[in-house]
């Protein structure tokens, strides 16, 4: 159990990290208008990020849908998490030339049409989640929660680091040895749901 809690902090908190539309509006805001005003996105996005988690954790969650098909998902789930980090794996600089303004509906609607994101929760997170509600009460909130908050201080952090630090972080050596840590704790989670679903359903 304290395992599972573990994970979905470190899920946030890498997840946080990823490179997407998030990040590029953060980094974009922060070159426009400093670190400040870059809260803004990054507070909006985790909102709306946490009503599409609910969404999909009530959505699974009131069908009473059995380890199983839970176990299947994290099979997907996995595939998904080796395909992202594949892409981080390719990550060489965290500069962007964008210049535009970030209304919330746009920051929303960016979210919203994130479809890796849906996929990412659907199979990676709420899986997790409801499994670790069947062993501590209204553990599947807070294993959201514990997400959210790890996905909170890495993206907060990254931002803070960019805006201090963006000539360093600009530095081609220095960002590829950096997501390259990254897609390997990526790889490590896919690694081990693989194994925890074949373990299941070889034991059945």
């Amino acid at each position: 159990m304290v395992a599972s809690l573990l994970n979905a902090f470190i899920l946030g908190l890498v997840g946080g990290l990823i490179p997407g539309p998030v990040l590029t509006a953060t980094f974009t805001e922060i070159l426009q208008s400093g670190f400040r005003r870059s809260m803004r996105i990054i507070l909006w996005a985790m909102l709306t990020e946490t009503i599409v988690a609910f969404i999909s954790l009530l959505a699974l969650s009131s069908v009473g849908i059995s380890d199983a098909v839970f176990k299947a998902l994290s099979l997907i789930g996995a595939g998904i998490l080796i395909w992202i980090a594949s892409s981080i794996w390719k990550v060489k600089t965290l500069d962007t030339e964008q210049r535009v303004h970030f209304s919330l509906g746009k920051i929303s609607a960016m979210i919203v049409a994130n479809g890796v994101l849906w996929t990412f929760w659907i199979t990676v997170c709420v899986p997790k989640a409801i499994l670790l509600g069947r062993e501590l009460q209204f553990g599947q909130l807070i294993f959201l929660l514990l997400v959210e908050i790890g996905w909170l201080i890495s993206t907060v952090g990254v931002a803070w680091t960019f805006s201090g630090f963006r000539t360093i972080l600009s530095n081609p050596k220095f960002i590829p040895l950096l997501f390259k840590f990254f897609a390997l704790v990526f790889v490590y989670f896919a690694g081990s749901m693989l194994y925890d679903s074949v373990m299941f359903f070889t034991a059945r």
